[in-house]
């Protein structure tokens, strides 16, 4: 009798030590693990298209990812992705580009270096050398285009939809065309009234 006791109370506690392990060893995937569940190999998942965003208006009042076929979050005009816009949809002022520099230094810089050239600190660790965002190609695109780049990622570079706002994309759209004219910019497209005051520092 005290053996089969014995047995029934080794057999429950077996079952429940299975459970416990079971519940520290929960079956997940870790950040940046490889799946090859996934057509992809990514474990990360996109958000699933049609997930509702949170807000219908962000706080500087501008529209938020909820109106996804809206110019201002994908970069161009109707669903026709190849129709980008060719202006920026907000004024440029200098708190915009102030602002983008920002952002660019952030995010941008550690594969394009401050100056776009594509000579960051990933090309130091042995990584692919980015696109020069000097380059004739970058140049020539619209800028609805870079901006569709900077959301959904082209190549290597990975998309940076769910790390940078909408319009905190089109601040670095904005600051890299200041940052292409100053790379190739005489002293002729500086404003007049600015022209003084960098002839003093010469």
């Amino acid at each position: 009798m005290r053996t089969s006791n014995a047995a029934f109370a080794f057999a429950g506690l077996a079952l429940l030590a299975g459970c416990r392990q079971d519940m520290h060893e929960q079956p997940k995937y870790k950040p940046l693990t490889p799946s090859s569940f996934f057509a992809d190999g990514r474990s990360a998942r996109p958000i699933p298209p049609g997930t509702v965003a949170t807000n219908a208006i962000d706080e500087t009042g501008a529209p938020d990812e909820l109106n996804d076929t809206d110019p201002f979050n994908t970069g161009y005009t109707g669903t026709d992705a190849s129709n980008f816009l060719t202006t920026l949809p907000e004024p440029i002022t200098m708190d915009l580009l102030r602002h983008g520099q920002e952002e660019f230094d952030i995010f941008c810089s550690p594969c394009h270096d401050r100056l776009g050239s594509g000579h960051g600190m990933i090309e130091r660790r042995g990584f692919k050398i980015p696109a020069d965002l000097d380059g004739a190609r970058v140049r020539e695109a619209p800028p609805g285009y870079i901006f569709e780049v900077i959301t959904n990622g082209y190549g290597a570079m990975p998309d940076h939809r769910d790390q940078i706002a909408p319009a905190d994309r089109w601040a670095i759209v904005a600051y890299l065309r200041a940052l292409e004219l100053s790379r190739s910019a005489t002293l002729a497209d500086v404003p007049p009234n600015e022209t003084a005051r960098l002839e003093a520092q010469r």
